[in-house]
């Protein structure tokens, strides 16, 4: 069954969104992210070798590798986005944003395959909108400037490529039928290579302002998102499984983060924030179920 891998996948991303935002809060962002996904892939390895099953992971023709690097270089652009705008904003604003990412692939379906949507999927695209306009007057309340500031727009971004990358996802485990195991182990290896090149070009023109400082929580960050993804990608390869209906469980890890997250870094103007939250995922909800 597949709902208890997603379950499980969702509480992991919750403490995984948690330890992101104590990484990069005050920090250089590229080598946070380097770091923790070079920990993530080095964990993985190892237990895909523990349980003799590093070698069938290994595995991979040459059309799947450029696939895998294609999805690698979405992901590694989609993380720096979020890693950047995570610094820069309250963890309250930016979560509930990424968890509205099922809306996007629903905005794709209908200029790309002129899937007009029904009346239920227009009152939660309507709903969802609410609540980026009831983010925005608590954002203007601490600050931030829905319009101009460039935190908003680098979680814009990371939540759209992040729709990409679940639909591409499912392409690759249910219609390429590559197993999950080698799509995690290849992509979570090129990875390290892209985030290493961009560290590496980043410190050769000066473009790292902030310093860095290590901590405990970084390899951790790449730890937990492993075992998310595993259980993700497992859940997903299963026949007939509904990437919709996945990304809204996997996404309800808003609420964890919201609620510990607020209290952990003493984020303020919670209850605007916990009704425009409602509206984003009452209007997520309805699309999942719409669809």
């Amino acid at each position: 069954m597949w709902i208890p891998l997603i379950l499980a996948s969702a509480l992991l991303l919750s403490f995984y969104d948690l330890a992101r935002k104590h990484c990069v809060n005050q920090n250089a962002v590229m080598p946070v992210l380097f770091l923790s996904t070079l920990s993530g892939t080095l964990f993985f390895t190892l237990l895909l070798a523990v349980t003799g099953e590093l070698p069938a992971a290994l595995q991979l023709g040459g059309g799947d590798h450029a696939l895998i690097l294609l999805k690698s270089l979405l992901v590694a652009t989609m993380w720096s986005c979020v890693f950047y705008a995570m610094r820069a904003l309250p963890i309250s604003i930016v979560a509930p944003i990424r968890s509205s990412a099922p809306l996007w692939t629903i905005v794709g379906g209908i200029f790309l395959f002129q899937e007009i949507p029904n009346a239920w999927q227009a009152l939660g695209m309507l709903a969802v909108l609410i609540g980026y306009v009831l983010f925005s007057a608590a954002g203007k309340a601490e600050g931030i400037n829905f319009g101009r500031h460039y935190g908003i727009l680098l979680v814009a971004i990371g939540t759209l490529l992040g729709s990409i990358t679940a639909l591409f996802d499912k392409y690759l485990l249910q219609t390429r039928q590559i197993p999950a195991n080698t799509v995690q182990f290849w992509f979570a290896l090129w990875l390290v290579v892209l985030i290493g090149a961009g560290l590496v070009v980043q410190r050769q023109v000066g473009l790292q302002r902030t310093p860095f400082r290590w901590r405990p929580t970084i390899p951790l960050v790449g730890i937990l998102l492993i075992l998310s993804d595993w259980c993700y990608f497992h859940a997903l390869a299963q026949p007939g499984t509904a990437i919709s209906i996945l990304s809204l469980i996997r996404r309800s890890s808003v609420v964890v983060v919201f609620t510990l997250g607020a209290v952990l870094f003493a984020e303020g103007n919670l209850k605007r924030k916990a009704i425009a939250m409602a509206a984003i995922l009452a209007g997520v909800a309805i699309l999942c179920l719409a669809k």
